[in-house]
């Protein structure tokens, strides 16, 4: 019998602590930095990152309400209570779950992998990390992320 790797549980809460996260996966699929300008909005930071998970993996208590839907093919779930950032869903990156790195208790444990939309980038950011850099999305990526399709 084939040893099996323990699953973790990541956790995560809004602000005022009334919505609570719980992902149970073996890491997440990426960790990414994005600058367009939706993603700041958003989040409400010059450049927000997020660490991706697959979407069946990522449990809200109490569940998520209805996302807001603000661009086409975006899905975002804030906390009704203090408006905390808490998760978002793309249609052209699908199975995938992307939160927001500030709302995980384990964000000292998750750096980032990848700039997106570097073509968005605030004029006086400048990150010499030496990462892979997308002047769009970086679909390709982040979707090589989920491993082959199954037959």
């Amino acid at each position: 019998m084939a040893d099996r790797a323990e699953t973790t549980t990541y956790t995560g809460r809004c602000y005022c602590g009334a919505l609570c996260l719980s992902i149970a996966a073996d890491a997440p699929l990426t960790v990414a930095y994005c600058h367009c300008v939706d993603c700041r909005r958003w989040t409400g930071a010059p450049l927000p990152a997020f660490a991706a998970f697959p979407s069946d993996s990522v449990t809200a208590h109490p569940a998520f309400s209805a996302p807001l839907e603000q661009v086409l093919g975006v899905r975002r779930w804030v906390c009704v209570t203090c408006g905390s950032a808490m998760a978002a869903q793309f249609a052209d990156l699908p199975g995938q779950t992307y939160v927001p790195l500030g709302v995980l208790d384990q964000v000292a444990s998750l750096p980032p992998q990848v700039h997106c939309h570097m073509d968005a980038q605030v004029p006086w950011l400048h990150l010499d990390d030496g990462l892979p850099r997308h002047s769009a999305s970086g679909r390709t990526d982040l979707n090589a992320a989920l491993g082959p399709p199954c037959p």
